[in-house]
């Protein structure tokens, strides 16, 4: 069972340090711009930066489940690729929006992007499922034969 979802596993870890990141970004934006829980507006270099830490802590549920749904319905390496390129995504979104608000455009519609590959991914894998084991319809195989 392991070998089946170690990518899995090992891509949510690295999600889980991810938003660990841009958790203690905010913390050292707090101290630099002194700015004491649990006010949450500052200067606008502030404010995005915290933005862009609840905008991605918003989006790890919707992430975390399609990831494993895609890898345990579909294919898990397919899954942990697109994962990764979801958590980049998500890098290039938290520092562009740190950088400038304009900056954060790309990938946050790259990484929308992403997640709506992962859904298709997890619905297809979830129908093959149903279908093949209640309907007793291998589409996998109707396609190769």
């Amino acid at each position: 069972m392991l070998d089946q979802i170690h990518w899995l596993a090992a891509v949510t870890v690295l999600g889980v340090l991810e938003q660990a990141y841009f958790f203690l970004q905010v913390i050292y934006a707090r101290r630099l711009f002194g700015i004491s829980p649990p006010k949450i507006s500052g200067p606008p270099e502030f404010e995005r930066i915290f933005r862009a830490q609840v905008n991605s802590s918003e989006y790890f549920p919707i992430f975390l489940a399609l990831l494993w749904q895609a890898g345990l319905f579909c294919h898990q390496g397919l899954a942990a690729a697109l994962g990764l390129l979801y958590l980049y995504a998500r890098y290039c979104y938290f520092m562009g929006y740190k950088a400038s608000s304009s900056e954060r455009l790309a990938p946050i519609y790259f990484s929308a992007g992403v997640l709506w590959i992962l859904i298709a991914v997890s619905a297809l894998g979830i129908l093959h499922f149903f279908l093949s084991h209640y309907v007793g319809l291998n589409v996998l195989q109707c396609l190769t034969a």
